[in-house]
């Protein structure tokens, strides 16, 4: 079943998620931002919850949703609802959530605030190579499916043609994304594509089954990394459109190698089960990532997990990327 209903567990204070992809193992920068949501929850009274996000079923490794389990369980990460915890807001797999998703896509579609699209993939990939031979901003689309008569879209669909369903982003005016940790930032919606929601396969894309699980699961602090703050107005005019109010948003800072580029394995980072066998102290292991990006003041290096707890705000979180020194 895909019909999750909203939160129905009280009113809640503090709820955060980690919404990892099962296509490996993330190295131990990618679980900076999920200490974070664990320790704010934490300091919260909160839940903390675990979501599995395999829509890219091509792309899902075996055994990865439970090698990640095990290494948050070594961490004393554990999640208060997700993959074999349970909870009143499952199913935690997004593939098994696939109803949902369309449910609120058709209502995007009647309320007029998504369109679908037949343009093919080589059309698109046409429309982008003249965008680029003309020197003009490479949106990707060109809106050519916005405005079809509804004759055209019925013929499509009983033609069975294959389709994409897409957001209408407001041609003109701006969309404010009010980040904890940047405050208001005002993105000018002409600069917006009609990101895709639903895919041809009738997956749903990030931008569209984050905002209805985050509003689902009642999620009201979502932390993620700075990479996705230019998809941040995309999500905002979503819950927009669906009517909801959006959950506290913090972009949190990439981790950065000694070389200042974004964290990556050939700087040394390896996944959590790698600390793990190589024999490292788990409560170590998060207090040196709580303090890469967020501190307690000038001088201290070193805090229990308890004391990180106890001390946690978003407050204090740096908005210039912290730096991972495997050394």
């Amino acid at each position: 079943m895909s019909t999750a209903p909203a939160y129905t567990g009280g009113t809640p204070t503090v709820r955060t998620r980690f919404a990892p992809s099962p296509t490996g193992l993330p190295h131990i920068g990618g679980l900076r931002t999920t200490v974070f949501s664990w320790l704010l929850a934490r300091h919260s009274n909160g839940q903390f919850l675990l979501r599995v996000e395999d829509t890219d079923q091509a792309r899902t490794v075996p055994g990865a949703v439970e090698n990640l389990l095990h290494g948050l369980e070594w961490m004393g990460i554990i999640p208060d609802e997700g993959p074999f915890v349970g909870g009143p807001v499952g199913p935690y797999y997004q593939s098994e959530r696939k109803e949902l998703y369309a449910q609120y896509a058709a209502q995007l579609l009647a309320s007029d605030h998504a369109y679908r699209c037949f343009c093919t993939r080589e059309r698109l990939d046409e429309v982008r190579a003249a965008q680029q031979a003309r020197h003009l901003p490479t949106t990707g689309y060109d809106r050519h499916c916005r405005a079809l008569p509804a004759e055209v879209i019925s013929a499509n669909l009983a033609g069975n043609l294959p389709f994409t369903i897409r957001l209408k982003v407001p041609f003109d005016g701006e969309t404010i994304v009010n980040d904890a940790l940047r405050g208001a930032m005002p993105f000018k919606n002409s600069t917006l594509e009609d990101a895709v929601m639903i895919k041809s396969d009738g997956y749903p894309t990030y931008h569209l089954a984050n905002v209805i699980d985050d509003h689902t699961m009642a999620i009201t602090h979502v932390l993620r990394g700075d990479d996705w703050l230019p998809s941040a107005p995309l999500h905002v005019l979503v819950y927009q459109a669906l009517g909801w109010d959006v959950p506290v948003l913090a972009h949190t800072p990439n981790v950065m190698g000694n070389d200042g580029k974004k964290l990556s394995k050939r700087h040394g980072a390896e996944s959590i089960l790698f600390y793990r066998d190589a024999g490292f102290l788990p409560e170590a292991v998060i207090n040196y990532l709580a303090l890469v990006g967020w501190s307690y003041d000038d001088k201290t290096d070193i805090l229990s997990v308890d004391e990180l707890i106890k001390a946690f705000s978003l407050e204090r979180v740096h908005t210039a990327g912290g730096v991972f020194d495997l050394e």
